[in-house]
């Protein structure tokens, strides 16, 4: 590395830890005692975050210089991640992968399978956000406002008419698609931030009712005592339920992985990646434009009802808390981070975002601090996400000629 670029990397790596320490100082640095009403300050503590925040800076610098020569991070710095390009290598991984998924209950305890269940649910929720986002170019902030709709259609149902899960459950995943496709109806003209605005008030504007129209949805206090699947009419006991549902989302995430990947390789899916890369010729190339944003509204709302219904029945409460904002950044990190348009992508990023912060229980008061330092690294070096979509190739082979 010339002495002029390493001043440079040097540089921008002292910014990096002086803006972490901007960051955490709050947190690393000042204590208050409420009890003898002392604040201490762990100047330590600030030490300790910024050589860190340097070290590990030049360190990615350096590593991301040896990768690609003459380019500085952050200027154009791309490179690429396949998801095991042989064919065979990639089966072996896939069937070995399904076996651990499979005997996952049997070798961990119950509480384990419950996280797991938990981040089997989301990566459903984040194939449904990915045909929306990653491959339609669809900014939607209020995706949870489907999952709620799911939930409650199936709390309702079994609340007032003892209506089972295996009933409701195609029922709450085709009323999430029709809300999906009223959603989309307002929205056909509208894009980027303005699209992300109005979702974002859409998923406001569900939550509220739900919260405030007591006499519909219980209000605030929500609705409890809601069946668990049933399984041929057997009375299940919790940890025999704990199995049945994480087994249900086991099916379920492979049925999700297979629809959505023939989508994704399908004339309409052809569709979708052509609307998200450029709308004005979609439309010139004979694309339907209306009936493509509504079929991906629509289909990825139906998988947000689908998971809805399991979640109702998986916690047998729920009340309109459960369907914030903030669950909707977290889908939508999941498709980001993964890389939107990925489905490989989205199954490693729900396992990161939903994991990571069960398992970094040990750093008590830290672990959503070193949880979001992680998540900024991983957007700093993999800015497309961690597997990114590869772009499909044609070849036309030209035929010869017969009289030459």
């Amino acid at each position: 590395m010339p002495a002029c670029r390493l001043y440079q990397e040097l540089k921008r790596s002292l910014l990096v830890a002086l803006w972490f320490i901007f960051l955490t100082f709050p947190l690393m640095v000042v204590k208050v005692d409420l009890v003898e009403r002392v604040v201490h300050w762990r100047w330590k503590n600030m030490l300790f975050v910024g050589l860190a925040g340097f070290f590990f800076s030049f360190l990615g610098r350096w590593i991301m210089q040896r990768k690609n020569p003459g380019k500085a991070l952050g200027k154009g710095t791309a490179w690429s991640l396949r998801f095991c390009p042989d064919p065979k290598i990639r089966k072996i991984l896939i069937v070995l992968l399904l076996c651990l998924a499979v005997a996952f209950p049997q070798i961990f305890s119950s509480y384990q399978t419950t996280i797991m269940t938990t981040a089997l649910m989301y990566v459903v929720l984040g194939l449904g956000l990915n045909i929306v986002v990653g491959m339609a170019g669809l900014l939607d902030l209020g995706y949870v406002a489907f999952y709620a709709v799911g939930a409650y259609s199936y709390a309702l149902l079994n609340y007032h008419f003892h209506w089972g899960f295996w009933t409701v459950l195609p029922i709450g995943g085709l009323i999430a698609a029709l809300f999906g496709v009223l959603l989309g109806f307002p929205v056909l003209r509208l894009r980027g931030d303005y699209l992300a605005i109005v979702t974002l008030g859409f998923g406001e504007i569900i939550r509220l009712i739900l919260e405030n129209w007591g006499e519909f949805s219980q209000g605030p206090s929500g609705i409890s005592n809601i069946s668990r699947p049933g399984f041929f009419g057997l009375e299940l006991s919790l940890d025999a339920a704990i199995l049945y549902i994480y087994y249900l989302m086991l099916a379920f995430v492979l049925v999700a992985i297979f629809i959505v990947g023939r989508l994704q390789h399908s004339r309409l899916g052809r569709a979708w990646i052509a609307l998200r890369e450029d709308e004005i010729a979609c439309e010139a190339m004979g694309i339907d434009k209306t009936k493509t944003k509504l079929t991906a509204f629509a289909l990825g709302a139906f998988w947000a009802g689908i998971i809805g219904v399991v979640f109702a029945a998986k916690t047998t409460f729920i009340n309109p808390a459960s369907f914030t904002f903030l669950e909707s950044a977290i889908i939508l990190s999941i498709v980001v981070l993964g890389g939107m348009g990925s489905i490989f992508g989205v199954i490693l990023g729900a396992f990161i975002l939903i994991l990571l912060p069960e398992y970094l229980r040990a750093l008590a008061q830290y672990r959503m601090l070193a949880f979001g330092i992680l998540l900024v690294l991983l957007m700093v070096f993999r800015p497309q996400g961690l597997i990114a979509p590869g772009r499909r190739a044609y070849f036309i082979t030209k035929k010869p000629d017969p009289e030459t």
